[in-house]
């Protein structure tokens, strides 16, 4: 090498760390109500909007342990990690969002929410909240694992529970999903002569991690009708009962989602911006 490939060389270098795109910035994880973590950083949600939690009808159980439950976690109390299951369009993101709301206003600055997905990143996500003297819940929505996925499950598995990586103390896991057992499940199953039991243990072993599991189910006629009568009210919007079940018969199915879908129609219908 002679001297005067070294400066070259230099100028090599110099011009691909110009290249390169800068770090990014670290995240002040005190100063929002949500983030958006997207696998080497976050993303700020300065508002987190959810419906308020009077106007949620028709999972009035769910929606008291979720919010209790919550609660505590912003107090810094002993909480839970929570598996919300079952019917589409029920709200239970919905309910996550505004049990941290309610949890906010009475904590304020005490928790925070992050959106996240079940990938390899979330150790280094709990690796930036573990430092962070506040509490999160880690919110990973409408979850489900196919079949084969094995290493998915057993990766979830190990951040609820007992693994080196298992997520910090001042995080809980909050997971959404339409199935309980999150791991997709086949008749072929019950009809393997081997150990039957044992695929079906390990998937449903997963649920079990969540020391709070609430299934939402589908809505009945009736509130279904007082979920929309509760938005209206709110709104100063009027609507007729026939007219609203006309209208979840055409979309398929009754739901707090199709709920306010109709609610979004009515508000057309007259001219009012929601």
């Amino acid at each position: 090498m002679t001297d005067q490939t070294i400066p070259l060389l230099d100028r090599i270098a110099q011009a691909l760390e110009r290249l390169a795109p800068p770090p990014p910035p670290p995240v002040d994880w005190l100063a929002h109500p949500a983030y958006v973590w997207l696998g080497e950083t976050a993303r700020v949600v300065a508002r987190l909007e959810a419906p308020a939690l009077d106007l949620m009808r028709g999972i009035d159980a769910q929606k008291a342990a979720v919010v209790a439950n919550v609660a505590r976690l912003a107090s810094g109390a002993a909480a839970h990690d929570m598996l919300l299951w079952g019917s589409r369009g029920m709200g239970k993101s919905a309910v996550l969002r505004a049990a941290v709301n309610a949890a906010d206003a009475a904590h304020p600055g005490a928790i925070a929410l992050v959106q996240a997905m079940p990938d390899a990143s979330l150790p280094l996500l709990f690796g930036q909240l573990r430092k962070v003297d506040r509490r999160f819940l880690v919110f990973l929505d409408d979850l489900g694992f196919d079949a084969g996925d094995a290493e998915g499950a057993r990766l979830l598995r190990s951040w609820l529970e007992g693994g080196v990586e298992a997520r910090p103390a001042n995080v809980r896991l909050a997971v959404t999903s339409n199935r309980r057992a999150i791991v997709e499940r086949h008749m072929s199953e019950q009809d393997d002569p081997i150990n039957p039991r044992d695929a079906v243990d390990d998937r449903l072993a997963l649920a079990d991690r969540f020391g709070l599991s609430l299934g939402f189910h589908a809505c009945t006629q009736d509130d279904y009708l007082a979920i929309i009568g509760g938005y209206c009210a709110d709104l100063g919007l009027p609507f007729e009962p026939a007219d609203a079940l006309e209208w979840s018969k055409r979309r398929g199915s009754r739901s707090g989602r199709v709920a306010w879908q109709y609610v979004n129609e009515v508000a057309g219908r007259v001219g009012k911006a929601l």
